[in-house]
């Protein structure tokens, strides 16, 4: 018996890296997966068919998908495979992504595009498709759909990294996204929640900052993977709306912006008054923006 036995789960991006331990964990517990990936394997198969297949031969339930959910078309198409598949969509855990790293004055048009429809848009289509379904599913049954939506963020679009602006800015824009969805969907009983991923993938594994070491492997994307499984059962239903870095045996609840210091008078402010009045609002704290966190130092 597993947490999440009976439930059907979407994962984008699961041919291999994080998304393919989500799904294997997942499947693990008891749910049965659709397998989303575009990409190939070394040998030129379908990653989504060997993931699914991989899956199956472990003794689990999976389909494979590959369906482009960057585009709407795609996105509803990955939801009419869980629903003609299994006859039902309990869960959506959005983590494909592609990068295109570049600094900002020599990033060309079609980089920035390319990241922002596969991470931004790539969230975006499926969720919308899927919480179509749910939202006809709760009125016609008069019940909440009881569904749960993953959606993967990272620490570049919280604090912003170099040479990564149309990373940082598709990251960014998906936590946004997630508190909207979350407020919106709220009523039709189905949680969003979004992670920020400490992990070895294809795509960072090139840095050479996430070596195993001994002991521990902090950096395994298989440690991810737990938490992903936590917020697509039902003992997260009432967690909606938030943060999480996960890293390791880590997990990392993160608030939205806070105030930090503010200035206030009963009329408007001119140029020359605000120069020596703004020192306030940085009299404990630098002006310049903050270094962007070390990935490799130990959690506080």
């Amino acid at each position: 018996m597993g947490e999440l036995d009976g439930k059907v789960i979407a994962v984008t991006g699961a041919g291999r890296g994080i998304g393919l331990s989500h799904a294997q964990l997942l499947a693990s517990e008891g749910a049965r997966v659709v397998v989303n990936d575009l990409g190939t394997t070394p040998d030129g198969r379908s990653a989504a068919a060997a993931a699914a297949g991989a899956i199956r031969a472990s003794g689990g339930t999976a389909v494979a998908d590959d369906s482009d959910i960057s585009t709407w078309s795609g996105g509803e198409s990955l939801v009419e495979k869980a629903l003609s598949s299994f006859g039902a969509l309990d869960g959506l855990v959005l983590n494909a992504g592609i990068i295109r790293d570049r600094m900002l004055v020599n990033m060309v048009e079609d980089e920035w595009d390319a990241v922002m429809a596969v991470h931004l848009k790539g969230h975006f289509a499926p969720l919308r498709a899927a919480s179509a379904h749910w939202r006809q599913l709760a009125k016609e049954t008069g019940r909440p759909a009881g569904a749960h939506v993953v959606m993967t963020s990272s620490e570049a679009g919280l604090y912003g990294n170099v040479g990564q602006a149309n990373y940082s800015a598709a990251k960014a824009g998906i936590v946004g996204l997630a508190m909207v969805a979350a407020r919106e969907l709220e009523r039709y009983g189905i949680s969003v929640n979004a992670i920020c991923p400490r992990s070895r993938t294809p795509m960072t594994e090139h840095l050479g900052l996430f070596d195993a070491g001994e002991g521990f492997d902090r950096w395994d994307p298989d440690n991810i993977a737990p938490f992903v499984g936590y917020l697509c059962s039902d003992a997260s239903s009432e967690i909606t709306g938030r943060t999480f870095v996960v890293h390791g045996g880590t997990v990392s609840l993160l608030e939205p912006w806070q105030e930090v210091a503010h200035l206030d008078r009963d009329s408007r402010w001119t140029v020359a008054e605000l120069i020596p009045a703004a020192a306030e609002l940085f009299r404990d704290r630098s002006p310049a923006l903050a270094p962007f966190p070390d990935p490799t130092a130990a959690h506080a």
